[in-house]
């Protein structure tokens, strides 16, 4: 039975996990903290030094900041905070900069104004930006998730501090309490009302870039590629729409995204299949909703232990969650949705993640089609076993196992991407 405690913990995670973001969220996080130097400041710095982790420079190399006009890059995201951000706005600092102001975000990107250097730090997340204008200084340092502000200084002055740890959930609501029985209880028995609104702005706004991916040429185009090469399947047209997505997400489109665990293409992955599979069974509204709670909080369950950025592909947990969700669509109980759970872990765990890029597209792909697959092995009878690997006797367990695996295990291995990255080409 649905506790009042549990409704109500289940649901504010919902709503501080399912906001939008226009941008893959590691740039936006930079640009967010240009915005809120530049109104410490009280102007465009003439100069910053950016501190970042290693896994901001990893997943900001590759992808296009979005309204700057095509540009990539650290400079790139900072620039476009410091000159036109609007830091109230969040994660979608610069969604609103017009086409007049790209050139001189250019400029100000490619000027040498903004210096950056990789920190030693044990946050994976961590981005400090110290500023310069005129006889002022002031820093902005933000660590852990993505907008957690957790000092703003000026002139040597403390004017916003908040106690900071070393744990990707610092600031966060507590999710150690998560587990997939109260899961299932809280999707199945929750006041709909209470989490309509942020199931309709993530159904609206992933179905929305997703389209918008299938219809025009983004990034690499896998989303359409798959559709044209393998029809239109429902277990094509899942992965398809959630890959679409992803192309134009990692390719500057200026679309909002609703994220999970701070990320778009995880928040694309554990959405867009279970909203596809609902249509094509004519589910009503709803089961859609549940369906999404289901593949929401497993998703968001797995990332809890796995963090924030991690080696460990963000878009084989939100595969693993759409599986869970498209098993919940067609009436799986609780035994069916942990098996699924277990199988599509076993399929795919262990995808690395180098960095936001056109080809997380693809690997979403397979992310999705590992959590289908793993449903389709549970309905057929199928199932790998506790033992097998990493795998364990249930699904909390086994989820346990993966988040060692992502954050203890894979340091090593997130440290040796980063120096490939870093180098020439």
């Amino acid at each position: 039975m649905l506790t009042p405690d549990i409704q109500k913990a289940y649901t504010a995670i919902l709503r501080e996990e399912l906001v939008p973001a226009t941008g893959c969220t590691e740039p936006i996080s930079l640009a967010y903290a240009a915005a809120s130097l530049r109104e410490t400041l009280g102007g465009i710095p003439q100069r910053i030094l950016a501190e970042v982790s290693g896994n901001i420079v990893k997943n900001v190399k590759s992808v296009v900041v979005p309204n700057t006009g095509g540009l990539k890059g650290i400079q790139a995201a900072i620039a476009a905070g410091a000159m036109a951000g609007k830091a109230d706005q969040g994660l979608q600092v610069i969604s609103s900069i017009p086409k007049e102001q790209y050139p001189a975000i250019a400029a100000y990107a490619g000027s040498g104004a903004i210096r950056v250097a990789c920190s030693d730090t044990p946050r994976l997340l961590d981005i400090r930006l110290t500023g310069w204008l005129e006889d002022h200084q002031a820093l902005v340092h933000i660590a852990n998730n993505h907008s957690n502000i957790v000092r703003i200084e000026k002139d040597g002055q403390v004017l916003a501090e908040k106690p900071v740890s070393d744990s990707p959930e610092d600031g966060l609501t507590d999710k150690s309490f998560l587990n997939l029985r109260d899961i299932l209880t809280f999707a199945n028995e929750v006041d709909l009302s209470l989490v309509s609104q942020v199931l309709d702005r993530q159904i609206q706004c992933n179905s929305a870039i997703a389209a918008e991916g299938l219809q025009n040429s983004w990034g690499a185009n896998i989303g359409s590629t798959l559709l044209k090469e393998y029809g239109d399947d429902i277990k094509v047209e899942a992965r398809a729409w959630a890959a679409a997505g992803s192309d134009a997400r990692m390719s500057g489109c200026e679309m909002p995204v609703v994220i999970i665990s701070g990320s778009g293409n995880q928040g694309m992955t554990a959405s867009l299949p279970v909203i596809r599979y609902a249509k094509k069974l004519g589910a009503t509204q709803e089961q859609l909703y549940r369906a999404l709670l289901v593949s929401d909080l497993v998703t968001i369950y797995q990332k809890a232990g796995i963090g924030r950025l991690s080696a460990y592909c963000g878009a084989v947990s939100a595969g693993v969650g759409a599986g869970a969700g498209i098993a919940y669509l067609h009436g799986a109980d609780f035994e069916g949705i942990s098996q699924t759970i277990i199988n599509a872990a076993a399929i795919i765990s262990g995808t690395i993640c180098d960095g936001a890029k056109p080809s997380c597209a693809a690997k979403i792909a397979a992310g999705v089609d590992a959590g289908i697959l793993g449903y389709q092995m549970y309905r057929n009878g199928q199932a790998f076993h506790g033992g097998d690997g990493i795998l364990a006797k249930d699904a909390d367990s086994t989820i346990a196992n993966i988040g060692v695996l992502a954050k203890q295990g894979m340091q090593e291995t997130d440290r040796t991407i980063l120096q490939i990255m870093t180098k020439d080409p």
